[in-house]
């Protein structure tokens, strides 16, 4: 679940990119941007229509999930300088025995791919959540993209070794639980 408190319409800013709540007019935008075929030959799929992420952005606009469960936390990453949208940052939120727990994921499009910005972005991410009382944040990450496994080192990640069913190892990114104030 998503605490009260937190600012749902953060922007959170990096030295180059911007990463912003998903809202249902971004789609027609993000429709070319995950466009490409080649995005998901390893997360499985196919390219969605700008209709079908209309749709889906409306859903994410909530904040949490119909039971009250689950936080939902949906970005656009965009670049700072021209505001063209490169990619999402996501999270989850759940309550765990330690806290507040996140599942986080990042997604840049191909023509975006290989600068940093996915790197920047699920930084930002992170840093957010943790500054807004995460304690443990992880990613699920297919052993077959290299790429993504590279993103979550670089932003202090760490392979786990747990598995799920379709194959995806979890990475952690944990701090040390602080009492209250």
């Amino acid at each position: 679940m998503v605490p009260a408190r937190w600012p749902r319409d953060a922007v959170v800013r990096t030295g180059r990119v911007r990463v912003e709540p998903v809202r249902v007019e971004d789609a027609e935008e993000m429709a070319v941007v995950l466009g490409d075929p080649a995005l998901y030959a390893v997360i499985g799929g196919t390219p969605p229509t700008a209709a079908r992420l209309a749709t889906r952005y409306g859903r994410w606009q909530r904040p949490t999930s119909d039971d009250g469960r689950e936080g939902w936390l949906n970005w656009v990453v965009r670049r700072d300088g021209d505001g063209a949208a490169v990619g999402t940052v996501q999270a989850t939120t759940t309550w765990g025995p330690n806290g507040l727990v996140a599942e986080v994921a990042w997604v840049v499009g191909v023509p975006f791919q290989g600068h940093g910005y996915a790197t920047e972005a699920a930084a930002a991410l992170v840093a957010w959540l943790v500054s807004h009382g995460v304690t443990d944040v992880c990613a699920h990450i297919s052993p077959e993209h290299p790429a993504s496994e590279a993103v979550a080192r670089r932003i202090g990640m760490r392979a786990t070794g747990e598995f799920r069913d379709d194959g995806e190892q979890r990475w952690r990114h944990r701090r040390p639980a602080t009492p209250p104030l």
